[in-house]
């Protein structure tokens, strides 16, 4: 009995701890805000970078990060219009842009807008509640009306997820792209959520086509970007890409690619989620 109860006291004291420390990680984070153009808005905190549409008609917000930090992103909007947003559109399923979507939708009374597979997903995970999920889904697309600008939503498959979307503020010339663009940084492409690597690719180039040198763009991840950045992203996908191919079809297995390491010049795209190993593992 008192093995049992000593087991049952350290599993609970491990979980408070990691809970703790969950939390913990949040406290210094602070939003900060960056007017762009017409009644958008970038903010960034941790995770994925919030897009926003503020003025006359409300505020709308585009991903909404980790739980934890969901009152001070509604802080924020308080500081640019109101707390108490509309509509959240979420880009992916990623806990890094919808984990505050039971907040604003409790809370808020915001309506969750995003691809039909971002809510199935969603749905079939048991630690998320009824209050996260999207309530109004779309296949291919759909365009909000709002703020004096019109928000074309539109979904690109198979690239970071199967359930990607973009969001562009037609009149602002603004585009948030999601995670179909890490800026400065080697992407995350969810193999085992139905993103690919040629799909991505393919995403971005569509998306390169629509926008043009004044284009300001919200990567999902990554410091407020322009057409050109897009651009540097793209080629060193494809440049690391072809590296691989030619390591693979030289009959070099991926240990010895990860061995011999990418060119030098793509070291500074290495980061703590994806490293120069895990994107080598993903294109191969």
């Amino acid at each position: 009995m008192k093995t049992l109860i000593s087991s049952t006291l350290g599993a609970a004291l491990l979980f408070c701890t990691s809970h703790s420390a969950a939390q913990n990680r949040f406290d210094d984070v602070s939003i900060s805000v960056t007017p762009l153009n017409g009644s958008a808005y970038m903010l960034q905190g941790a995770g994925g970078n919030i897009g926003v549409s503020a003025g006359d008609d409300g505020v709308l917000i585009i991903d909404d990060q980790f739980a934890p930090l969901a009152p001070k992103i509604s802080a924020a909007l308080g500081d640019i219009a109101t707390d108490t947003p509309s509509y959240v559109i979420n880009t992916h399923y990623h806990g890094d842009h919808t984990g505050s979507n039971a907040f604003f939708h409790d809370n808020k009374g915001a309506t969750i807008f995003a691809h039909e597979n971002v809510r199935i997903r969603l749905a079939n995970d048991d630690s998320i509640g009824k209050a996260a999920l999207p309530v109004v889904t779309f296949e291919d697309g759909i365009k909000i009306h709002f703020n004096d600008e019109t928000l074309t939503v539109f979904h690109l498959a198979n690239g970071h997820t199967d359930g990607d979307s973009v969001v562009w503020f037609e009149e602002a010339n603004v585009l948030h792209t999601g995670d179909l663009f890490f800026n400065e940084r080697f992407p995350y492409i969810d193999l085992g959520a139905g993103g690919t690597v040629n799909g991505y690719i393919k995403a971005v180039e569509t998306l390169l086509g629509k926008i043009d040198g004044e284009t300001k763009i919200i990567p999902g991840h990554g410091p407020l970007a322009n057409k050109a950045d897009y651009e540097n992203f793209l080629a060193m996908i494809k440049a690391t890409k072809t590296w691989v191919e030619e390591q693979k079809a030289a009959g070099v297995s991926v240990d010895q690619a990860l061995e011999k390491g990418l060119p030098e010049q793509y070291a500074k795209w290495d980061w703590s989620f994806i490293t120069e190993e895990k994107w080598i593992k993903t294109l191969y």
